[in-house]
């Protein structure tokens, strides 16, 4: 029999129905109901099969929810990077606000009453000019009596203005000709003499190497676009066109290569590095490359800064760079780029050293994305500052004239401390990545806490764990060679000129243009290294091209910073003394008839 049969009790046909007992009458319930073995089996396998479907769409919901929190952390952390505050600079987490909330320091902004302060600015180096003030002579006479009042110097006051006076003029230089006495007869001396005419940078160019000094710190040192100064000088009444601008600029580009030249091989010479890149558009077609995008590369040392740009991002180009070598080890601190990582796989004299602001980052970007993660976050940022801190005692009393292993018992004592605090952050997380089953087994310290997070915290931890094991040998680095900065700041300050630059003129109109912005950039940021004046530099070295009928100088030597002799480089580190014609009176300026 296939089916099921119900067994009940109905009345007969045709026969009234028979009135039962309520307290006699089966519940629904516990009614009786016969099906056959086969039939028991089928709706056995259905119950399990669909018990199996319902587990199984569960863990499928599970999973997607976990993977949208993933994703919507990832979306939040990406939007932070895009729309938010640059660099440290980030939003602190909810937790830090609230705790500088609820406790408000006692110390007040701005300098502390008390406190020693810096005294009048020294403006020694500024020229002065003096001017007489004087009363009208119907003042100098006393109103009731009569008589003059009589002059005292001894009561003199002074007043000081600092005023900047920048205008933009014609130079005319008026040359004497000299004529041969009449009565001279000698056949071989020139007829007429007159004085050398000024030495041009630029043949058959009327602008001075002032106008070009300002050109190239205007763009290349202030990062303000060229039409804007050129919208500065036509107010002043001097209109120059964007052509002319452009096209000295060209011209002059070869005067600088003997100094990049220099610049590359000093740095080749040294053995600690600090890198990083950042796009750079360039609007010129090129076979094989699509868009504009380009990548301004910056390799800073202790002694020069170099930029080189290139349409690519791979590591041939720091290869490149780094081809010149002059030391067997060198060491190279930067973040976690890739390219990096496969220039050491590829050059064994090449030590990465990893930049430990990027894991901090890493720890606050997974406390924003995931609010459960705050507290673990601002704990590890504690931990960072620890570190920072601890390295910076280190450094006080470190010796670099002495091994490692000869320093002094205070500079082992925080040593020591700087190992340990590593170790407790290598451990820990070595702990976090370890599956959850092992961790129960080996009873390890903080599997309860880490139970009670969700699945995508978890996730998120180990990811960020993952990083710091991955790249833990160059964060450590700086452990057996305290020279090593535990961050890649000065590279990144050293490319931020640049990318100001790039916001206001948006890159480089073709090839050339942007190989001298890498070259002036070269120059301009090395000087400012040495603490050198770059106009004053400019200006100097501009003359001396000038002077060398619009080449190159020959010898170097003298523009070099490092082998330059101190009282040169003391010279150029002083401001650059200029002072502007004087305006003439308004009285003599001649007014035109529009008419």
């Amino acid at each position: 029999m296939d089916g099921s049969s119900v067994t009940r009790t109905f009345p007969e046909p045709h026969q009234p129905a028979t009135c039962f007992d309520e307290r006699q009458r089966r519940p629904f319930a516990q009614a009786t109901v016969t099906i056959t073995q086969q039939g028991y089996i089928e709706l056995r396998q259905r119950a399990r099969y669909w018990e199996a479907q319902h587990a199984r769409a569960k863990s499928q919901l599970e999973a997607l929810k976990q993977e949208i929190i993933l994703k919507d952390a990832k979306i939040k952390e990406l939007q932070n990077r895009l729309f938010g505050r640059k660099s440290e600079k980030n939003t602190p987490l909810r937790s830090e606000k609230d705790n500088k909330a609820n406790s408000p320091s006692p110390r007040h902004r701005g300098q502390q009453p008390g406190s020693r302060g810096h005294g009048r600015t020294d403006r020694a180096n500024l020229p002065i000019v003096h001017e007489e003030s004087d009363l009208p002579n119907e003042k100098k006479v006393c109103a009731l009596c009569g008589l003059p009042y009589q002059r005292n110097a001894a009561l003199d006051e002074t007043s000081d203005l600092i005023e900047v006076k920048v205008r933009a003029h014609l130079r005319r230089l008026h040359r004497h000709a000299y004529t041969r006495h009449p009565n001279g007869h000698c056949e071989n001396a020139p007829a007429i003499l007159t004085a050398q005419p000024p030495a041009r940078l630029i043949p058959r160019s009327d602008y001075d190497v002032s106008f070009w000094v300002e050109v190239i710190l205007n763009k290349y040192r202030y990062a303000q676009p060229t039409h804007r100064y050129l919208q500065d000088l036509s107010d002043q009444g001097l209109p120059v066109s964007a052509g002319t601008v452009a096209g000295g600029l060209h011209a002059l580009a070869p005067l600088f290569d003997p100094v990049l030249e220099a610049l590359y091989c000093q740095q080749m010479s040294e053995p600690l590095f600090h890198n990083d890149e950042t796009r750079w558009e360039v609007f010129v077609p090129i076979e094989g490359k699509v868009g504009t995008r380009w990548y301004l590369w910056v390799t800073r040392s202790d002694s020069v800064i170099f930029y080189c740009i290139d349409p690519s991002r791979s590591a041939a180009v720091p290869g490149a760079h780094f081809a010149g070598l002059q030391n067997d080890q060198i060491i190279l601190i930067r973040d976690r780029y890739s390219a990096y990582k496969k220039l050491a796989r590829l050059a064994d004299n090449i030590l990465l050293a990893f930049c430990w602001a990027h894991v901090r980052r890493d720890f606050l970007e997974a406390g924003r994305s995931l609010s459960e993660l705050e507290p673990w976050a601002l704990q590890r940022k504690e931990r960072m500052g620890t570190l920072y801190h601890l390295n910076r005692l280190r450094l006080e009393r470190w010796d670099p004239e002495r091994p490692l292993k000869a320093q002094s018992a205070a500079f082992n004592q925080h040593h020591e401390a700087l190992q340990q605090t590593l170790q407790l952050l290598h451990d820990e997380a070595l702990q976090v990545v370890m599956p959850d089953t092992a961790k129960v087994e080996n009873n390890v310290a903080g599997a309860r806490e880490g139970a009670q997070l969700s699945t995508s915290a978890k996730t998120k931890q180990k990811h960020v764990y993952r990083s710091l094991l991955e790249h833990w040998p160059g964060l450590t680095l700086l452990v057996e060679h305290p020279e090593i900065p535990m961050d890649n700041n000065r590279a990144e300050n050293a490319i931020r000129t640049p990318v100001n630059g790039r916001k206001n003129d948006y890159g480089s109109g073709s090839i050339w243009s942007a190989q001298l912005a890498a070259t002036l950039f070269s120059i301009l940021q090395t000087l400012g290294l040495w603490g050198i004046n770059p106009r004053h530099w400019l200006t100097r070295y501009l003359k001396a091209c000038a002077e060398n009928g619009g080449k190159a100088p020959r010898r170097l030597e003298p523009f070099l910073p490092w082998s330059m002799n101190e009282d040169t480089r003391a010279v150029l580190r002083q401001p650059y003394a200029s002072q502007a014609p004087p305006a003439p009176p308004l009285e003599s300026v001649p007014i035109q008839n529009s008419s």
